[in-house]
């Protein structure tokens, strides 16, 4: 805009009223009402399938049939207005159903098998829902894109959003969301083997988990937790990283943790080879 130039060139101020102001007084509720509306179907998810990431599997198609929205607005050479943010809306919620009835159809097929056939399953099984869903209200809206009457042309931005949204979000969805889980099952190993060896009846392993924890900490302590408490890192690393006193501590506690890490993990694989070596050759 040419306002906010003019009025910092010469120093005056403004003020958009009428229809503008109107317009971003509805923006501003509908980005709130949006926020609601997307934290609301997190707690539900999370409920529903009892955990805290599954969710976002489910959801993280929702932006990207914003990608579809914006792009048929640019095709039709339609600007982005308030009945884009309605369509939004409606858009979200269609696409958040075939999500759920894609990852419900892989969560039944995995009881019995493995999670990537499961997927290959579920995501055949669910095909022509998903497709059908999308199709009925795609094709339903789409002779209002070419309606040429006044009347139209007010409902034309949320129509372009809901046919172009969803028919892109499609596409996501039985590709993007099936991704994401196979992703969040490979993600999640790291975090359920360090859980296991926290929890592990042997003493050596939970020892040396336990031990590492307590360094970890020790170690954060004594960089950003110092910092952060008195400003400055403590004598013995304060000339070690020539940065500030902030980012030197980030950058020692990152080095120091990994350095820490994989000492550990080395002298544990160093221990277990050995120890399964004298198993090979004890008679």
């Amino acid at each position: 805009m040419i306002l906010p130039l003019i009025s910092g060139e010469h120093r005056v101020e403004y003020r958009m009223g009428g229809l503008s102001e109107q317009e971003s007084d509805f923006l501003a509720d509908a980005q709130l009402g949006l926020m609601l509306t997307l934290l609301g179907i997190y707690l539900v998810l999370a409920l529903v399938f009892a955990s805290w990431a599954r969710p976002l599997a489910v959801m993280a198609v929702i932006p990207f049939g914003l990608v579809g929205a914006i792009w048929g607005h640019a095709q039709w050479d339609v600007p982005l207005s308030m009945f884009s943010v309605v369509g939004l809306l409606g858009m979200t919620g269609i696409i958040i159903n075939d999500s759920i009835v894609l990852v419900n159809a892989i969560d039944g097929h995995a009881r019995g098998r493995g999670l990537i056939p499961a997927i290959v399953e579920g995501t055949a099984d669910r095909l022509r829902a998903v497709m059908l869903t999308t199709l009925t209200t795609v094709l339903g809206l789409a002779p209002l894109l070419f309606e040429r009457s006044t009347q139209a042309q007010f409902l034309k931005p949320t129509v372009i959003t809901l046919v172009y949204g969803l028919g892109f979000g499609m596409l996501l969805v039985l590709i993007l969301v099936p991704a994401l889980l196979a992703i969040g099952r490979d993600l999640g190993r790291p975090f359920t083997a360090v859980s296991r060896g926290w929890r592990a009846r042997r003493g050596g392993v939970a020892a040396l988990m336990r031990g590492t924890g307590a360094a970890l900490a020790l170690w954060f302590a004594a960089t950003m937790g110092w910092v952060l408490a008195t400003g400055a890192l403590p004598a013995p690393l304060a000339g070690l990283v020539p940065l500030a006193p902030m980012q030197a501590a980030l950058v020692l506690q990152a080095g120091g943790g990994a350095a820490l890490v994989l000492a550990v993990w080395l002298g544990a694989w160093i221990a277990a080879r050995t120890r399964r070596q004298s198993g090979l050759h004890r008679p």
